[in-house]
């Protein structure tokens, strides 16, 4: 689990392509690898990677086939910056959302405009996701938690601090390039309680879940 909170930027020192797969090896950059062991998870781009060999400055993970077909890693070349964050603990600070590092997809820059000191960008990501975004949810890009400023269709706005810009790679996004992104959890946990009755045919216990009791838990406005 993570939060979106990125701790480094790094970049990819090399590539390499064993069929379907990609083997990466990852600069980690300033990101402190000191309590990171074989086996632990590290967000890559948004991605929750496994660590399968440990360097000083770096680290080698194996992305599937999988993973491969609904994040950018496809066309990845060596020497792109990329997001990292470890995995929390139970003391770290829970300063963006709740991310799982499992990207759903991949959505396309359409405009990038300045507001002030702020950075405006313009979404357009897989027609299905769409239902997930909510005005002022949260969801993640390239790792990165943030708030969605406004919904049009299935497109939506992102405002991004000088700060956050700063400490990731959204500083450097420009219309026509494309990110990772992973909706809120909870929108997709919600949308499984609310389908399960009519999805699934069996003597099983059914879901009380109702849009009733959502809005009335204060879910749905």
């Amino acid at each position: 689990m993570f939060t979106g909170i990125i701790e480094s930027v790094g970049h990819l020192r090399k590539v390499e392509r064993r069929g379907d797969d990609i083997r990466l090896t990852v600069a980690s950059g300033k990101l402190d690898l000191s309590d990171v062991k074989l086996g632990d998870s590290i967000a890559t781009n948004g991605v929750c990677l496994t660590v399968v060999q440990l360097m000083a400055d770096g680290y080698v993970a194996d992305i599937s086939a999988e993973t491969v077909s609904l994040t950018g890693f496809s066309h990845y070349p060596v020497g792109k910056a990329v997001n990292l964050e470890k995995a929390v603990t139970p003391t770290t600070r829970l300063g963006g959302h709740m991310v799982s590092g499992h990207v759903d997809g991949i959505a396309h820059v359409d405009d990038r405009q300045f507001r002030g000191q702020a950075i405006e960008f313009w979404l357009t990501p897989p027609v299905e996701l769409g239902r997930y975004i909510a005005h002022k949810g949260s969801i993640t890009i390239d790792g990165v938690s943030l708030t969605v400023n406004e919904v049009q269709g299935h497109r939506f706005r992102l405002t991004i601090v000088p700060h956050t810009a700063g400490e990731t790679t959204l500083v450097d996004l420009k219309a026509g390039d494309s990110v990772n992104i992973e909706v809120d959890l909870i929108a997709r946990h919600l949308e499984r309680l609310m389908s399960y009755p009519s999805q699934e045919q069996d003597n099983g216990p059914k879901s009380e879940v109702t849009m009733e009791l959502l809005a009335r838990s204060g879910f749905l406005r």
